[in-house]
């Protein structure tokens, strides 16, 4: 989905906002302090189904950073900013793979719709091995990407993008998925959210000139 994707370390969030606008706008005069820490793109998806309901993403440099921004008052301000009353769960991981089931293409394509699932596993080795056993499974649902994380602080703890090309093929996809797909029923258990179905809403470079 382009070069904002490309970090190896990841900060996310999801969660809901009263005014997501308005958080955004505040976003966009803190690149001076997100640059200080090692990030260099913050990516908002807005939820289809959920309104108010957005994941967010940061590119980390460092782990070191990622660790620094859970434990920073600053995630505070954020969040009073963004009109949450409650905390919600900040995800701090380092990227697996990331696998792309388009392969090379000059033309760009139409957004997808993103589904993202926070989940713990039982061993994301296996997973993996699963999901490669499953691509071409994946292909013919419509999948085009798939991001992994691990999470820094938990190994058995994922984080798992997927991009679909349609809204109807990501709903048969939720409501029917192959088995190597197992992390998807795993989100909503416990303290994780309920899978994210939503459409990239923006893309700010952090290190961006002007």
């Amino acid at each position: 989905m382009g070069e904002y994707d490309l970090h190896s370390f990841i900060l996310a969030c999801d969660f809901r906002v009263s005014d997501p606008e308005r958080m955004w706008a505040w976003l966009e005069t803190k690149k001076a302090g997100l640059n200080s820490i090692g990030a260099h793109h913050v990516v908002v998806y807005k939820s289809i189904w959920e309104p108010g309901r957005i994941l967010t993403t940061i590119g980390i440099r460092h782990p070191r950073s990622v660790r620094d921004i859970v434990r920073s008052p600053a995630i505070f301000e954020w969040f009073d900013i963004a009109g949450v009353d409650d905390i919600p769960p900040v995800f701090g991981g380092e990227v697996v793979e990331k696998i792309d089931l388009d392969g090379p293409s000059s033309e760009r394509h139409v957004a997808g719709v993103i589904v993202g699932a926070m989940a713990a596993v039982d061993d994301v080795q296996a997973l993996m091995v699963k999901l490669h056993d499953g691509l071409d499974r994946f292909a013919e649902a419509g999948v085009r990407k798939v991001w992994i994380y691990q999470a820094l602080d938990d190994g058995q703890e994922v984080m798992i993008l997927q991009e679909i090309d349609d809204e109807a093929n990501a709903r048969q996809w939720i409501d029917h998925p192959d088995a190597s797909a197992e992390w998807m029923s795993r989100a909503g258990l416990g303290a994780y959210p309920t899978l994210f179905v939503g459409k990239l809403a923006h893309i700010m470079a952090v290190d961006d000139e002007g």
